[in-house]
């Protein structure tokens, strides 16, 4: 059964283009979790940073990374997107070239690791904005959901691989050679990028002679208009970011006070995503089977139901157990409902304002996280990392209200469908027999 499920997908050809698109994903994304927790570790072992320093490296290089990218979007809208991709992956690779460049000088400090890290969050959100409009402009819509699906199960091929591969070297060279590896992934992406060639039109700019201040707020405004995006855009927010916001505070109870040791969270962790990849591949046969929105409210709602199960985690093999079985589960459903997520975000946003849309979404979502990553911060010292993590979860269950509703147009037409023969068998017979029906 599993073969027939999954051949659609692995049998479909997307070109040349995307071939060379996907290669550069994949060469960023293992980059990326080869380095995973690298700098703290270098804040930690090289710097001797204390845990306050440690957590704002991690929550505000992201915000003020979001805030820089907000000008950004607007720009991308109306330049070509193949040079802003390579732009950005330059732009990384130069960032994080600083790192080991200063560490062998023996002048780094931490100013330059959080001038670093906003740096390349920046860049992380104007390049997904602009991937993601360059994605749509590269493939025919009835291709962006394999496109997507094979992106997903790519992320979870390098989050099974990249973290022990990058533990390996950090143990063998320190946590600065893994910044370098993550440099030259984004140089081997730019390469990719490059290498995919072809024309890409360009965007027609007499909307937009000028940038005004106005503008900035467009994909926002866009996304706010849209009946089928805006409960899809705060149900992603929400969820990402209390997802997000449990994780420290997983680690800390999962590493202090139940004394599980360091391989054992990495296994916990590393292990539940081969679910990531069944899920990624089953994404586009279950479309098919049962319909875009259905799979995206179903998937949309599972994913919700596992991580209030971390609130009953226990010393042990039993606990131990028992998170990689609520990280499976919620790892499947999310790599069945992200494809499906973007690619329906990516259906229902005009051409010429997908950069805005999705650099407004990257924005936001990098925000809450943030934010809620320190609330709950301060609610695990007030009421215990695992109360915390259990509120976190019992407000996740109830993100599914915020799923997008199905179309009313298509209310209406099934209604008129089941309608149809109803009235023409009424007015066969005169609307007779007791008074008009039932």
């Amino acid at each position: 059964m599993f073969g027939q499920l999954l051949s659609p997908l692995l049998g479909h050809r997307l070109g040349r283009q995307f071939g060379w698109l996907w290669g550069a994903y994949g060469a960023s994304a293992l980059g990326t979790w080869l380095a995973f927790g690298a700098f703290p570790l270098i804040a930690i072992q090289v710097l001797h940073a204390g845990p306050a320093e440690v957590a704002a490296l991690s929550s505000v290089g992201a915000a003020v990374g979001a805030a820089v990218a907000v000008p950004l979007g607007p720009w991308v809208e109306f330049r070509r997107k193949r040079p802003v991709l390579i732009a950005t992956d330059l732009v990384r690779f130069a960032a994080l070239l600083t790192i080991p460049a200063a560490f062998a000088l023996g002048v780094l400090t931490f100013l330059q690791l959080l001038l670093v890290s906003v740096v390349v969050a920046a860049a992380d959100i104007t390049f997904r904005a602009a991937s993601g409009a360059y994605l749509k402009t590269l493939l025919p819509a009835e291709d962006l959901l394999v496109a997507n699906a094979r992106f997903e199960s790519t992320a979870w091929t390098t989050t099974i691989i990249g973290p022990p591969l990058g533990g390996m070297a950090i143990g063998l060279l320190g946590p600065v050679a893994t910044v370098v590896a993550d440099a030259l992934s984004y140089l081997l992406s730019a390469l990719g990028i490059r290498a995919t060639g072809g024309r890409e039109p360009r965007p027609d700019r007499r909307q937009a002679p000028r940038m005004r201040a106005g503008d900035l707020l467009d994909g926002w405004r866009y996304i706010l208009a849209d009946a089928t995006l805006r409960p899809l855009f705060f149900n992603t927010a929400l969820f990402n970011g209390l997802v997000m916001a449990a994780e420290p505070l997983l680690a800390v109870l999962m590493l202090g006070r139940l004394g599980f040791a360091p391989w054992q969270y990495g296994l916990a962790f590393a292990a539940p995503s081969i679910g990531g990849l069944l899920g990624a591949r089953l994404a586009r046969p279950l479309v098919t089977r049962f319909g875009q929105h259905q799979v995206l409210v179903v998937a949309g709602t599972l994913r919700a139901i596992w991580p209030v199960g971390l609130a009953f985690l226990g010393p042990g093999t039993g606990g131990l157990l028992l998170v990689m079985g609520v990280e499976l589960g919620l790892i499947f459903c999310c790599a069945v409902f992200n494809p499906v997520y973007a690619t329906y975000r990516l259906e229902r946003t005009a051409t010429d304002r997908v950069a805005r849309t999705l650099s407004a979404w990257a924005v936001t979502t990098k925000a809450s996280t943030a934010f809620l990553t320190a609330v709950w911060g301060v609610l695990g010292v007030l009421l215990g990392p695992r109360t915390a993590i259990g509120l976190a979860g019992v407000l996740l269950l109830a993100t599914p209200l915020l799923l997008p509703r199905r179309a009313a147009g298509l209310r209406l037409l099934r209604l008129r469908l089941w309608l149809r023969p109803r009235v023409r068998d009424a007015l066969g017979t005169g609307f007779g027999r007791g008074g008009g029906g039932r």
